[in-house]
């Protein structure tokens, strides 16, 4: 019997795609956000519906876009519209089941830094910045962001809130008057990491085979939480991976 193996980046983008249904919109950031939301369509999601923020409608592209300005996803997609249509008529009405997101930095209330590392005005990086961002993570009926897990990325407060995650708790959310529920699930190389109910604070609910809980604490810049119900990640299956490596180049 032939083992079937694996990276923690694989085991991160598989998990990923899974969180995705089939039928959903998904507003899909570019990066493993764009790597997992393929899989998912190519596996268990066929129509899924992905929206890039350069306007392009239900792109199925054949490989990864190198961008949203990649012509392979205006060539797929089932409309083209201006970018505008699509923050103000699909994404800030509320048309979009989910928004894909990364991050350089997330907090323990799962707001997004993809700025600035350090000072604002004398930043030790300068990061890509917003985009559409701030609105994806505004106005979709949920988030889902992946990101690798490090003491770096992973920290108490984040240097800049380039996209609002639950501010500093329950109920900021809606004192600022974002509509979407924001972060649901945030999908690490190590777990699993969901806002408590209560409190909105990211807690570890599941973590990858061979991933213990000790290694995910050591990895996360605040005294992290673990659910009661802490579950172990499926294994990716031989179909999954096939998918994922001939998208990345890695078959």
């Amino acid at each position: 019997m032939t083992t079937v193996t694996w990276t923690s980046d694989e085991i991160m983008t598989v998990t990923a795609a899974r969180s995705l249904r089939d039928g959903m919109a998904c507003f899909v950031g570019i990066g493993l956000p764009s790597t997992a939301a393929n899989v998912a369509s190519r596996t268990h999601a066929p129509d899924l519906w992905m929206i890039y923020e350069s306007g392009t409608l239900g792109a199925t592209p054949d490989h990864l876009p190198l961008s949203i300005g990649d012509g392979i996803l205006a060539d797929t997609a089932d409309a083209v519209v201006s970018v505008p249509e699509v923050f103000n008529y699909w994404l800030q009405a509320g048309r979009i089941d989910v928004g894909f997101l990364g991050a350089a930095q997330i907090d323990r209330y799962a707001n997004i830094n993809t700025t600035v590392i350090g000072d604002y005005d004398d930043p030790k990086v300068r990061l890509p910045g917003a985009g559409g961002a701030p609105e994806i993570a505004a106005s979709c009926r949920e988030v889902v962001v992946i990101m690798r897990h490090s003491r770096r990325a992973f920290v108490d407060k984040v240097d800049f809130v380039t996209s609002v995650g639950h501010g500093s708790g329950s109920g900021d959310r809606e004192r600022l008057g974002l509509t979407g529920s924001g972060p649901v699930r945030v999908i690490t190389d190590l777990g699993v990491l969901e806002p408590d109910p209560r409190t909105r604070e990211l807690t570890l609910v599941g973590v990858h085979p061979g991933v213990e809980v000790a290694a995910v604490r050591e990895a996360t810049g605040w005294d992290l939480r673990i659910s009661d119900d802490l579950a172990r990640t499926p294994d990716p299956t031989g179909a999954e991976l096939s998918v994922l490596r001939s998208l990345t180049g890695a078959a």
